[in-house]
């Protein structure tokens, strides 16, 4: 059943899509034509879609001009030439005819058995800044006429709208971050004053973020923290082209395929709510052809559907390349975007949610259990938090385990397994949450750290090795991994080097000219696993590191270190292109989902502990895989 818990139910996911009429795009509300969206709708529909994400755009909502006097002082807000009405939507200066093809909207997604999650500020809307005539010219995220405006149309928007069934919840509005600049204490005053806005009005309703590109620390105006804080349910709008470090590989292989999984899970983790893929496409056929783009999302849902990301929903729904007016007129990206071509068939995409749905729906639970996971991936001051964080999960999903993610700021969660990618910097860590740390390895908890240039307190106690000197690399290093299986040799392009000598630690890789790269040294009832490379941020660089036949099994290294630590899970894999979850359903019956990151049919390697048994296959086959496809099935202990 989707309603308004949809999104902040564990282990529920829902498909859908975002929408805009079919014959005129973001001029839908002007250019009101009911039987278009009826048809529209009801194709969505019939295709098993169930959510419909729509957008009320500003001006056409809040059509007011700000008419001036003697020297272009201010004078009064109209309607054109005509006054504010008295009424309540008048006084908010809402435009009646609006609302009541918002109302119409309502019952023809309701007729068709659609829910809507609605984005209420929608100023922002693909590449193009729609404002009401009065507030041209404005910074509307920071002016405080522009922020009175905006309350008085969220209030009165959802007080008019709130008791009906096919509402689920209440965004902000669209990638409201775009609308102009702002400072984090300025971004946190607009979102908060929002949000209560909608709070004040329907406290019965989640409030979803609608935004994207945040940022996991305290750098930037827009954080993962502040939105956590103001909103109930965050959203990602995982796009490769405009997310850094994704646009490198083919958008069926592993790389691309797991960007939303570890964007949705890196705002979840870090944020401690709700996260769901609240935009989600190609960004057209020039990225991937309509077979390519079937896979592409399929691989996704079930990726998704395994690491709870709620919904995704397709961005967007009908093709736009007839439209003349802008954006459309002006960036080719937002023309063939849609489920629906121009002559109203359906793409190949559009079968792949329907099947999903239908399949998730047919299973033996209604909600999917939470994976386990075995480590905690601390992201540190001073890094490029999201290429390091994005790289070691992938790592991780390769050697075949599960972590969370969250901030060098937040206390240290409890974990037998702690990753540090990429440390760099003074800053990287308090001394408090460092101190915390330690005391959760010296109890027992094992340590990795990656090097990439960061003074390190402590250094030689934590790690066994006494630093010597420290410089820049002039170019590639390779080393030999001893402790890794073959005794690999490594390249790394370049870096700074840290020059050391064990005193306690036990080498595990040298460089060419004999330095320690990769060692390991007890620390109380715990170890510590240093690597002087920064591995993540170089693999999170290079284009095919985690797709290309020939490249580096660098996993290995995380393999290593997990190997080390006891685990929760009773099913492995093989195979570096499969990610394996495990999802208890109690202490007898596991859920396992195997997803195939690639677009080759492949062996999975999938191997079972003792005592435990496959009970049934719930979809595929986990000894063959699929290209981009999934095996879900039920373990049982003998």
């Amino acid at each position: 059943m989707t309603d308004r818990t949809a999104f902040v139910t564990p282990g529920r996911f829902i498909v859908g899509c975002n929408y805009w009429a079919a014959h005129a795009g973001t001029a839908m509300w002007r250019d009101w034509r009911p039987e278009v969206i009826d048809r529209d709708l009801k194709v969505l529909a019939e295709a098993g879609l169930q959510i419909i994400r729509v957008f009320p755009l500003w001006p056409d909502f809040q059509p007011i001009h700000l008419l001036r006097s003697c020297q272009g002082h201010p004078a009064e807000y109209r309607f054109g030439e005509q006054p504010l009405g008295d009424d309540e939507a008048g006084q908010a200066g809402v435009s009646a005819e609006a609302i009541e093809r918002f109302a119409e909207f309502i019952a023809i997604a309701e007729r068709h058995g659609l829910k809507l999650s609605v984005g209420l500020v929608t100023g922002w809307m693909s590449g193009r800044l729609f404002v009401p005539p009065a507030l041209e010219g404005l910074d509307v995220l920071t002016d405080p006429r522009a922020i009175l405006w905006q309350v008085r149309l969220v209030r009165y928007f959802v007080r008019r709208f709130r008791d009906e069934r096919a509402v689920i919840a209440w965004g902000l509005g669209n990638e409201c971050n775009c609308m102009g600049t702002a400072t984090r204490e300025q971004a946190w005053v607009w979102a908060a004053t929002i949000a209560d806005a909608i709070r004040s009005a329907d406290p019965s309703r989640p409030v979803i973020s609608g935004m994207h590109s945040l940022f996991a620390g305290p750098e930037g105006s827009w954080t993962i923290g502040d939105q956590a804080e103001l909103t109930d349910v965050l959203t990602t709008h995982p796009y490769p082209l405009f997310t850094p470090g994704c646009d490198l590989d083919p958008l069926n292989t592993m790389r691309s395929c797991l960007h939303a999984t570890a964007e949705t899970r890196l705002y979840g983790d870090v944020g401690g709510r709700p996260c769901l893929v609240e935009e989600f496409g190609t960004l057209g056929p020039n990225v991937g052809s309509d077979a390519v783009a079937a896979d592409y999302l399929r691989t996704n849902l079930f990726s998704l559907w395994a690491n709870d990301g709620r919904a995704l929903l397709w961005w967007c729904a009908n093709e736009q390349s007839h439209l003349e007016a802008a954006p459309y007129d002006w960036d080719s990206i937002e023309r063939e975007l849609g489920l629906l071509r121009c002559d109203h068939s359906a793409k190949p995409v559009l079968g792949e949610l329907g099947r999903f749905r239908r399949l998730i729906e047919a299973m033996p639970f209604e909600a999917l259990p939470p994976r386990l996971t075995d480590a905690v991936c601390i992201l540190t001051r001073g890094q490029d938090t999201w290429r390091n964080g994005y790289a070691a999960f992938i790592l991780a999903k390769q050697a075949g385990f599960d972590f969370e993610f969250q901030f060098a700021d937040q206390p240290i969660r409890e974990a037998p397994l702690y990753l540090l990618p990429g440390l760099c910097g003074q800053q990287w860590m308090r001394r408090r949450r460092w101190l915390e740390l330690l005391a959760r390895v010296e109890a027992g908890a094992t340590l990795y750290m990656s090097y990439d240039s960061a003074i390190i307190s402590s250094f030689e106690e934590v790690t066994g090795l006494e630093s010597q000197t420290r410089c820049v690399r002039p170019g590639a290093v390779k080393a030999t991994f001893d402790a890794l299986p073959g005794e690999p040799n490594f390249e790394i392009p370049t870096g700074v080097k840290l020059t050391v000598k064990p005193t306690r630690a036990q080498v595990l890789a040298r460089e060419d000219d004999g330095n320690p790269v990769f060692a390991v040294c007890a620390y109380g009832n715990g170890k510590v696993y240093f690597l002087g490379w920064p591995l993540e941020r170089q693999l999170a660089h290079q284009p095919g590191a985690f797709c290309e036949p020939d490249v580096p099994a660098w996993w290995r290294i995380y393999r290593h270190v997990a190997d080390s630590v006891p685990s929760q899970r009773v099913v492995g894999k093989t195979n570096p292109f499969v990610g394996v979850t495990e999802h208890p359903l109690d202490q007898k019956t596991r859920v396992i989902v195997a997803v195939n990151y690639s677009p080759d049919e492949v062996e999975s390697g999938i191997t079972i502990s003792d005592g435990w048994q496959v009970k049934s296959l719930l979809h595929g086959k986990p000894e063959r895989l699929d290209r981009n496809d999934a095996a879900v099935f039920l373990i049982a202990r003998r």
